[in-house]
């Protein structure tokens, strides 16, 4: 008996020794993503921070070319191969995994009570009722600057349309700089840069985004024709042969100083600051007038979620959580300036130019990319109909109530308001 117990107490302390019970191991999670621009800082603060915090949960980010992500993660989804934690598209790409049964509800896990129901919008069920993702950041838009010519020429920041026109006329008739750099040859960036940026103040902001799709206004609508109306008028100050100019045209038109004004969205900070030799600043959406409600677009841009089918759902859910708490908020904005947290919480940044555009979530108000939630399921699509009619407006080639007639006709012969 006693040979039986001194056996047995051996055994036990060997297996500890060797970290041989299965319990005691480490449990790793993977984490699949299409930012592959991001993996040093996932490497380097977000892992490091999280398991300082959680001993016994390993991550392992595992991002895959952004081209390629979608299919990749639905063909591992279908083979049952996926990671344990799926970073989430906007809208209606994250919904379909949702109601496909790979992403799980979130309503109750801790730290969703940090975003508001805007921030959660874009992972979140059309009635409202279920978020499947954990909000990790948004995009602004707006317009960046070149802090030198502006002072150069005498130029104050506009904050209203007549005051933006008039310092894109003494740029103009200066002629040392470009007043606005933007092209249209990549279609999209005429409607993301140009329409979804100055559109809220026209459509106000949430109000009009959800009139569209609820059928009580239409792409005809006066508030809706009057976007194009205005990019109309920014042809005169695009440079020359700006019909073939590229986005990557346009960046580095700006950055080399051959420009005045980047119509932008926040993510070109990094790159910006990487590159331009000169001060930059930073302006909202001119109003019409001083004293207007002022909107922005605050676009969701990415989000994190559970695979239905991890075998480690409590340490996924822990993670989550995490990802869901000021510490990453704060980290990941401050890596990754121009991605801004969605979470209520404030989040101190360094960099002073995403501390510009995100400043101005205090006196706008946020709305979301017209296009992006019900209005882009069906064919034609929307979106794509709204890049090719942004560029054709601007140049020249249809007018603006020409440009709405199209995107409300195509939406019209797919999308019936409330079924």
């Amino acid at each position: 008996m006693k040979n039986t117990v001194l056996k047995s107490l051996l055994l036990a302390s060997s297996l500890l020794a060797t970290g041989g019970f299965a319990h005691a191991a480490d449990v790793t999670l993977n984490v699949e993503s299409w930012r592959n621009d991001d993996l040093q800082i996932w490497q380097q603060k977000i892992i490091p921070a999280f398991e300082a915090k959680n001993p016994g949960i390993k991550i392992t980010f595992s991002p895959t070319a952004p081209t390629e992500y979608d299919a990749a993660t639905d063909a591992k989804l279908a083979a049952g191969s996926a990671g344990d934690i799926i970073t989430c598209r906007p809208f209606d790409k994250s919904l379909g995994l949702f109601k496909a049964g790979n992403l799980t509800s979130l309503n109750d896990l801790p730290g969703m009570e940090n975003f508001s129901a805007v921030a959660k919008a874009a992972w979140t069920t059309d009635d409202g009722k279920t978020t499947f993702c954990v909000p990790m950041a948004s995009v602004i838009h707006g317009f960046i600057y070149n802090k030198d010519a502006f002072d150069k020429l005498g130029i104050k920041v506009p904050t209203t349309r007549d005051e933006f026109f008039a310092a894109l006329d003494k740029i103009k008739a200066d002629g040392t700089y470009i007043p606005l750099a933007m092209g249209t040859k990549d279609l999209w960036e005429a409607a993301t840069m140009g329409y979804q940026n100055i559109g809220p103040n026209y459509w106000k902001g949430e109000d009009g985004r959800k009139a569209l799709i609820d059928g009580k206004q239409k792409l005809t609508d006066a508030d809706w024709v009057a976007p194009y109306q205005e990019l109309a008028k920014w042809k005169p100050y695009l440079g020359d042969g700006f019909e073939a100019q590229s986005y990557s045209d346009s960046q580095n038109l700006f950055t080399l100083g051959r420009a005045a004004i980047y119509p932008a969205g926040s993510w070109e900070i990094a790159l910006f600051n990487s590159q331009a030799q000169f001060k930059m600043g930073a302006f909202p959406p001119p109003v019409a007038k001083a004293g207007d409600t002022a909107y922005i677009s605050d676009h969701p841009d990415i989000g994190v979620g559970m695979n239905a089918k991890t075998t480690h759902p409590e340490e996924a859910k822990k993670f989550l959580t995490w990802v869901a708490s000021p510490e990453f908020a704060e980290i990941y904005a401050n890596s990754l300036p121009g991605f801004f947290s969605l979470n209520s919480k404030d989040v101190k940044m360094a960099d002073p130019l995403a501390q510009e555009f995100v400043s101005w979530r205090k006196d706008h108000q946020s709305t979301v990319r017209s296009t992006y939630q019900i209005l882009s399921r069906g064919t034609p699509n929307l979106e794509n109909v709204t890049w090719t009619e942004s560029a054709n407006v601007i140049n020249g080639t249809d007018t603006p109530d020409a440009a709405a007639k199209k995107l409300q006709d195509g939406l019209d012969s797919w999308y019936k308001p409330g079924k």
